[in-house]
């Protein structure tokens, strides 16, 4: 164990993290190195016992996101004393508020490998201009920086100035066993649960947000379902969004075509891909976007706006389809277009990208990759 190299992964606000997960698991068979979690949450995370369970240290700090610069305060302190406990070799961390409180606390703490995967990126500058002093910070208290598609990439380089040296890309991966396992008693429960039978189903999966671009996709769904009156759209997501959107279904008179389903049980995430006819997504921007990935690894058509993993990966009318962002005509006469033919070639090419670019083998593979050249 003291030969290790002992990494620490923080993350902000979730109780579990599917990919932290597949990296403590992996790390059991490592020999180079040995991880460990801090959790920034409101109450006891799952991922304690769930990491318990196989031996590995998970640690809670209380963050309330009510009350946030306290509660980043308070983080400051808390993670200098715990790094200088248990002395790590690397900090990563992922989301603003557990970069900005674990980047202070590992400088204060003397730990030089600071690393921060940049996976919200553009929120402050889009929609809080408040905070990008805040992020430029970041990049500066930072060794390494990483950019999970070419597009975030770019924005961290010309809008937070970051040094060049610092920033690697390293795309997102997921688990292809875990994401791929459909059920076919789970098809069936959903397409029951939602009337889906006979339908064209679309899904977005995403929070109910502004940037998210969903009153976009309900300009797009009242112009496709005038056309093909079998179409459902599914919002899989929560948000502070969904009553003003639930306002523009009523005006639009889509209720029969638009379905909110809430946050769906991830043990049936991969089965509501097998159900869908397309993966729809119109976001402003999006640094990566795990959809994407999960996606392309269940062969599901993806129509998106060109951003994050999708302009990485989709080659037009082979693998799926990109669009303009505030062009709804076009983007439903893509719709319909792929409606409306043999999608087999486009739904195996989208397999094979997938397993090509997001495996989440690729991903710790090159983490240990940057981790080693620290």
């Amino acid at each position: 164990m003291a030969d290790k190299k002992h990494i620490v992964m923080l993350m902000a606000n979730n109780s579990s993290v599917p990919y932290f997960t597949w990296f403590a698991e992996k790390s059991q068979n490592s020999k180079e190195f040995t991880f460990s979690f801090v959790c920034l949450h409101n109450e006891k995370p799952e991922m304690i016992d769930e990491f318990a369970k196989l031996g590995i240290k998970t640690y809670w700090i209380y963050f309330d996101n009510n009350k946030r610069i306290r509660s980043m305060l308070n983080a400051v302190f808390a993670l200098r004393k715990l790094f200088l406990e248990i002395k790590p070799d690397v900090v990563h961390s992922h989301l603003f508020d557990d970069t900005l409180p674990s980047m202070i606390a590992a400088k204060l703490a003397g730990i030089k490998n600071r690393v921060v995967t940049k996976q919200d990126t553009t929120f402050h500058w889009y929609y809080s201009p408040k905070g990008v002093k805040y992020d430029r910070l970041i990049n500066r208290l930072a060794l390494k920086l990483i950019a999970v598609s070419e597009e975030c990439r770019d924005f961290i380089l010309e809008k937070e100035k970051a040094e060049p040296k610092k920033v690697v890309l390293i795309h997102h991966g997921v688990d292809q066993k875990t994401v791929c396992l459909q059920n076919e008693a789970y098809k069936t429960e959903l397409r029951n649960k939602y009337n889906l039978h006979g339908k064209k189903v679309i899904i977005t999966i995403a929070r109910l947000i502004e940037w998210k671009g969903y009153k976009k996709i309900l300009d797009v769904a009242e112009k496709v379902i005038a056309v093909m009156p079998e179409a459902v759209f599914l919002f899989v997501g929560e948000g502070d969004q969904k009553e003003e959107l639930e306002k523009i279904i009523k005006i639009k008179k889509l209720q029969n075509n638009i379905i909110f389903t809430g946050w769906v049980n991830r043990n049936y995430i991969p089965s509501l891909y097998g159900i869908a006819d397309i993966y729809f997504h119109m976001a402003n921007f999006e640094p990566f976007g795990f959809v994407f990935a999960e996606a392309f690894m269940n062969g599901v058509p993806i129509i998106s706006t060109s951003t994050g993993a999708a302009k990485d990966a989709i080659v037009n009318s082979k693998n799926g389809f990109l669009i303009e962002n505030n062009n709804a005509q076009a983007s439903s006469e893509s719709l319909i277009s792929i409606l409306t033919k043999d999608t087999t070639e486009i739904r195996k090419n989208a397999k094979e990208t997938g397993q090509k670019l997001f495996t989440f083998e690729h991903m710790w593979n090159n983490h240990l990759a940057l981790y080693n050249s620290l």
